[in-house]
């Protein structure tokens, strides 16, 4: 088979093969598993044709629950169904998996797997979602790659269908379906000639239809329910073979082997940890850095995770060793231990005389917390130390339980030679959608191999992104984020008093800064801190101001191109006219359906990058940069000043677990300390042409612009720039009247100049830089004036918008269209409301 190499996510891969293997795919859209529905869905548009040489016929439903309803109806007529889904979705659709699993269905679910709603929602990954159904009947198949993904949805796909047994297919959320990385395809001709066709007509031949009459799906007394239950259990013990065959089918193609437990090691390890999915991947790099200084450590990676075959397990395990720690990604309140753990003490416990090895359980990684090459050496280390702690967890600071490990996280791992790269974006500002260019590029275009991923603030629109990219001349098993990089680009210049975007960057790295600042500028407008750090490590400082090149071409605030450009010239991964050509070659495929001008705009801010790009001459006084590190501490709650502020400065990794509410509780009113100024252009109020119509305030989805009334004597008082003009009404003839925008929580969206229905435009968007300095003292003046809501009935626009809003500077995205409803009813109804979050 000839090898095709594609830099492709791991949501692609799965879609690449149950499209080849199915005939309809039943969809709901859920994060992170939304891009498996997309991907088949626009490849059945484009008539792309599965192994049986038909269009996949893909039908979204109405909810999750409709389409496990759906895969169950459309496989009891004889079609072969996929569906993708996670966490929620996947609970949603436990009554039809038992049907399916219960009349011997086969299918594939391909989950991209994700922490279940609790205490709080969070929609990123862990297995908290497929360990809640590993009772359904399903077999269970992890994945822990890219091209882990396509090969053992594969296996998945011909087990389901040799084995009458459905299978559900995981891979870590996030970490593994949207990483992106450089794997092996492999083709539909290849895999139409691994699948048993005879099985496949022999399951269309049992399916329901007029001729072929038969019940199913019948009620059953106690006389004969549990003996029915039963009958099926030869069904299930076949399948460790099935899947062992298919592993050996697809490795005899591919050349890449698997078993169902797979031990990775020294083959007389001492030390071993069973784990599943991406976390094999790191605990792989450490045992092979840390045996080749002499340790006896091994990995047994668990495949098939139910049905659970003792027989298989214990051949994983070598012989020589004293201590093994099981690895969960999820939590089970109140169990002995967690879901793999009970089964690996279950597997020694039923083999009976296996020789005295001490187990212990630990628990890592939800809600996509990161699991980096120091955790993984402190639960080595745990297994030698004199007090072994059990049921601990590595990755926080549990300082109520005291059962969390402690862990170096100077420890690194990643291959020689492997340049690392990150980027700090701001979300829909292109950054993301430019760095899986740049790892398409440099992986379909070159022989290095090439890894993206993207760590996502949950505000999407508006939020932060800071983007990890690594390339090597070797395979990258790193499934954790860049922490040590050679390359950083900081997309938005007020990052840099933000957040600490320099942490971690090597000696003599190179740090590029999207900035309107000159050479002189920048001794006043970076923290000393940073001056300090860039001296200290001799970096290489550029600055380009892509803004103002964006703007020149007509691309707004979309800076991607410029920003990609400015890459390939300082990271050499490439040779920058190489670079460039490829680069307009994936704007033409990119933008092309938008019209030549579209193209041509993002052409001319590729040619106008080099010449805007400016080398900073870092004086040796940076080494001593004084001046405030942080702005003085201000009378803001406990929470807002231990918790939130923390967690604003991307420092929530180091919270304890005291910090913390056991029921998940967060105090009202936080929002407002959060300041985040990532709007590009805000709106100036321009009082003579204003009306007074409220409108502006009816419809900013965040509450940042408002109405202010105040008396004279108050006007007397205000800051010279507080302009007012006499209020409009009978009710408000002893008041002055005054739009304040409030710049550090606007996100720039427009809506509020849209709106306006004065004569002249009474609000103009301007660049933040030239409102901010203005309108923060007027915002902090507008703030400590009363709220004057009884003058003007509130059930009209201009009237309601006199109230207080009781929901403020949420995390929705610019422009949202949703939460001005939502905060209306607060100023209409607030002082009366109680609104129930609903997760799922």
């Amino acid at each position: 088979m000839a090898k095709k190499m594609k830099t492709i996510d791991g949501n692609t891969a799965a879609v690449h093969v149950a499209y080849a293997l199915s005939d309809v795919a039943a969809i709901y859209p859920i994060t992170p598993s939304t891009s498996m529905g997309e991907t088949a869905d626009e490849w059945a548009a484009q008539g792309r044709k599965n192994i049986f040489g038909q269009t996949l016929n893909v039908k979204q439903m109405q909810s999750e629950a409709g389409a496990a309803g759906a895969v169950h109806g459309s496989l009891a007529a004889g079609s072969l169904t996929t569906t993708f889904t996670a966490s929620q979705g996947l609970l949603l659709m436990i009554p039809n998996m038992y049907k399916i699993s219960g009349e011997l269905l086969p299918c594939v679910f391909h989950v991209s797997a994700r922490a279940l709603a609790a205490h709080a929602l969070s929609i990123f990954g862990d297995h908290s979602d497929v360990m809640s159904v590993r009772q359904a009947g399903f077999a269970m198949l992890a994945s822990g790659s890219v091209q882990e993904v396509m090969d053992l949805a594969l296996v998945s796909h011909l087990s389901a269908i040799e084995s009458s047994v459905p299978f559900l297919h995981f891979f870590d959320g996030f970490r593994t379906s949207s990483e992106i990385q450089k794997i092996e395809l492999i083709d539909y001709e290849d895999i139409s000639r691994l699948v048993n066709h005879d099985a496949i007509r022999d399951f269309r031949a049992r399916a329901m239809n007029p001729e072929n009459p038969h019940i199913r799906g019948t009620a059953q007394n106690p006389d004969i329910y549990f003996q029915g239950r039963e009958a099926a259990n030869a069904f299930y013990d076949q399948i460790p073979t099935i899947v062992e065959e298919s592993m050996a089918k697809v490795g005899a193609l591919t050349g890449r082997q698997y078993k169902l437990f797979d031990y990775i090691g020294h083959p007389e390890a001492e030390r071993i940890i069973i784990s599943m999915g991406s976390s094999t991947e790191t605990i792989e790099e450490v045992i092979n850095s840390l045996n080749a200084k002499g340790d006896r450590l091994g990995l047994v990676k668990v495949r098939l995770y139910r049905p659970f075959s003792v027989e298989h397990f214990l051949a994983a395990i070598p012989s020589t060793v004293e201590n093994i720690t099981v690895l969960d990604r999820t939590k089970e309140p109140g169990a002995i231990g967690d879901p793999l753990y009970m089964d690996v003490c279950a597997a020694f416990k039923e083999y009976g005389d296996m020789p005295e090895i001490k187990i212990t359980g630990g628990r890592y990684g939800l809600g996509s917390k990161e699991f980096t090459p120091g955790m993984v050496k402190a639960v080595f280390d745990n297994m030698r130390s004199v007090g072994i702690k059990n049921h601990f967890s590595v990755g926080i600071i549990d300082d109520v339980s005291h059962k969390s490990l402690s862990v170096d996280e100077k420890f690194d791992t990643s291959p020689e030679g492997t340049v690392q790269c990150k980027f700090w974006g701001l979300g829909s500002d292109g950054t993301v959608g430019a760095n899986k260019s740049a790892i398409k590029i440099i992986g379909d275009n070159t022989d290095k191999f090439a890894q993206g991923y993207f760590a996502y603030d949950s505000k999407k629109s508006g939020g932060i992104t800071v983007s990890h990219l690594r390339f090597g001349n070797q395979p990258i098993q790193s499934t954790y984020l860049v922490n040590t990089a050679d390359f950083v680009a900081c997309h938005k210049a007020n990052y840099v008093e933000i957040y600490d975007v320099l942490e971690g960057i090597k000696e003599g790295g190179t740090f590029l800064l999207n900035s309107p600042w000159s050479q002189e500028d920048m001794e006043s407008a970076l923290p000393a801190a940073m001056r300090r750090t860039i001296a200290e490590k001799k970096l290489k400082f550029y600055t380009v101001d892509a803004i103002k090149i964006a703007a020149s071409v007509g691309l707004g605030t979309r800076i991607n191109m410029i920003m990609q450009t400015a890459f390939f010239s300082l990271a050499k991964v490439l040779p920058f006219d190489e670079a460039v050509a490829y680069l307009k070659d994936d704007i033409q495929k990119t933008y092309g359906k938008k019209g030549e001008k579209v193209v041509q705009m993002n052409i001319d801010a590729v040619d106008q990058t080099l010449e805007n790009l400016i080398e900073i001459k870092v004086p040796d006084s940076w080494k001593n940069a004084e001046g405030t590190e942080t702005a003085a501490a201000d009378d803001v709650p406990e929470f807002v000043e231990k918790v939130m502020r923390p967690m604003l400065n991307q420092k929530g990794d180091e919270l304890p677990v005291s910090a913390f509410e056991p029921d998940g509780v967060f105090p009202v009113g936080t929002s407002r300390f959060e300041k985040r100024g990532v709007a590009i252009n805000v709106p100036e109020w321009v009082a003579e042409n204003c009306i007074q119509c409220n409108q502006c305030a009816f419809v900013c989805p965040h509450a940042s612009i408002r109405p202010v009334l105040l008396t004279e004597e108050e006007a007397k008082a205000a800051p010279e720039a507080f302009e007012t003009k006499k209020a409009l009404g009978k009710e408000l003839k002893e008041y002055q009247f005054r739009i304040q925008v409030n710049t550090l929580d606007c996100q720039g969206c427009g809506n509020c100049a849209d709106i306006c229905p004065a004569k002249k435009p009474a609000l103009v968007m301007r660049p933040i830089a030239s409102q901010t300095p203005l309108q923060v003292p007027n915002q902090e003046f507008s703030e400590i004036l009363p709220v004057r809501d009884d003058l003007v009935k509130r059930d009209s626009v201009k009237g309601s918008q006199f109230q207080q809003p009781l929901m403020e500077f949420s995390g929705a995205c610019a422009g949202c269209g949703e939460t001005p409803y939502v905060k209306v009813l607060t100023q209409l109804f607030g002082d009366r409301m109680i609104i129930a979050n609903a997760t799922g």
